[in-house]
């Protein structure tokens, strides 16, 4: 893992203390990310074992319903500040960081869910979850309680706390595996018992955030705020990298979404684990790398950028390409003793494996972009590659709903890569990035 963490001038001669101090954070939160990653690997992993098809199709759904929830509304805040941030530290401003505009739009995009979420309780419980009232409020509770986790995980990207980062997200991924593990020994049972921990991790961080977030700088945030075209320029942001995670989360969710039949999800949702457990394990490398980029751009670091850039990318190919060689000669056997499932192909998964690479260096390249100031261009090459992905599953050109969703998330992740490449290869703008200098 240590190979994809983006060098940091660490070779320059004039490499300072909280240069290198960079990579040693970034390392850190890369075990950090590690660990969730594979504690929610685990979590559906037993899951699995302690569910029949049925429940366990529909906890998969809760998951990736959540998912897409927090990522397309609760991310864009966590990279707004995460941007924002380290562009005032490498300009020279270490303090009165702004936090009212990020927390005014979480609050809005936490809102907005609450009445979208209560006007469809019908459509929802019922033709999601089939008529099961505590997945729907465990989804409800969930969202809303992530808003403050993923607000609290920008704030310490911005200012590289990477070792709070990992912290946090690994306490959240440890509450939720108790669960399931809870009914495999027989303390619990069921499947409310097992989508529980799903509620509970964000929970369970709520305990910490108060106190990592109220030692710090948010009272220095009043009065810093007064120009209203800041609010217009971060909300632009924050929508177009909204736009962004949206666009993500249907290139993993949309094949589970719209597969006929809760075990069929459950199907699909296990196969693009393959995909779904190395990406989470990137989140570290994409958010030490998106700070990291954005101080780079505002002192003009252009050499030291574009090799972080062409380092990742060398390291995600090696990854990628071992993890197709792994999959081709033993993967179906994996898929068995992990999900107690056989219904999957060596091919097959090595395709995914294929597109998890391709997927990884697009997240990659789009972290240049935000850096950049090119959220809305960004956007528009995700939500293109999402529209084809969609598509593609909806049309029954290939017959096995598994098979299509193998073969067009590998062809959407390749156009995705494209698109990104191209605009990557472009430049730096000569005007200042249009994302905004504050928060």
């Amino acid at each position: 893992m240590d190979d994809l963490i983006p060098a940091s001038a660490d070779g320059d001669a004039g490499a300072t203390g909280g240069e290198k101090s960079y990579g040693s954070g970034a390392k850190i939160l890369a075990v950090g990310i590690a660990a969730t990653g594979l504690f929610t690997f685990a979590y559906f992993g037993v899951a699995g074992h302690v569910l029949d098809d049925d429940a366990y199709g529909r906890v998969s759904l809760l998951w990736s319903l959540l998912f897409v929830i927090m990522c397309v509304i609760y991310r864009p805040v966590e990279q707004l500040l995460s941007r924002t941030i380290a562009d005032r530290r490498a300009r020279g401003i270490t303090a009165g960081h702004p936090l009212r505009t990020p927390a005014l739009i979480q609050l809005s995009f936490a809102l907005g869910f609450l009445v979208v979420a209560l006007a469809l309780h019908g459509p929802i419980e019922d033709g999601l979850f089939d008529g099961e009232s505590s997945l729907y409020w465990i989804l409800i509770g969930a969202a809303l309680a992530y808003a403050a986790s993923y607000f609290a995980r920008g704030y310490f990207a911005g200012h590289q706390w990477f070792g709070l980062y990992g912290g946090l997200v690994l306490f959240e991924s440890l509450s939720r595996f108790c669960f399931p593990v809870a009914v495999a020994v027989g303390i619990a049972s069921g499947e409310t018992a097992v989508a529980l921990g799903i509620l509970a991790a964000p929970l369970a961080s709520l305990l910490v955030i108060p106190w990592a977030l109220g030692r710090h700088e948010a009272s220095a945030s009043a009065g810093v705020e007064r120009d209203a075209g800041e609010l217009r320029e971060s909300a632009g942001f924050a929508g177009s990298v909204a736009a962004i995670q949206l666009a993500e989360q249907a290139l993993l969710n949309a094949a589970v979404l719209l597969v006929p039949d809760s075990k069929t999800a459950g199907i699909v949702f296990s196969a693009l684990m393959v995909a779904r457990a190395p990406l989470q394990l990137f989140q570290a490398v994409q958010t030490s790398l998106l700070p990291h980029l954005a101080g780079l751009e505002a002192t003009s670091g252009r050499e030291a950028f574009a090799r972080a850039i062409r380092q990742t990318i060398l390291a995600i190919a090696a990854f990628a390409s071992a993890c197709a060689v792994g999959l081709l000669l033993i993967g179906p056997w994996v898929m068995d003793v992990v999900f107690d499932k056989s219904d999957y192909g060596r091919v097959g998964l090595a395709v995914i494996a294929v597109g998890m690479g391709l997927h990884l260096t697009a997240g990659t390249l789009n972290q240049a972009a935000l850096a950049r100031g090119r959220a809305h261009q960004a956007a528009a090459a995700w939500l293109a590659a999402a529209a084809v992905f969609v598509v593609w599953m909806l049309l029954p050109v290939v017959g096995d709903e598994l098979t299509r969703a193998e073969v067009g998330y590998a062809g959407a992740a390749a156009l995705l890569c494209s698109l990104l490449y191209g605009l990557y290869r472009t430049g730096t703008p000569a005007a200042s990035p249009s994302s905004p200098q504050t928060a």
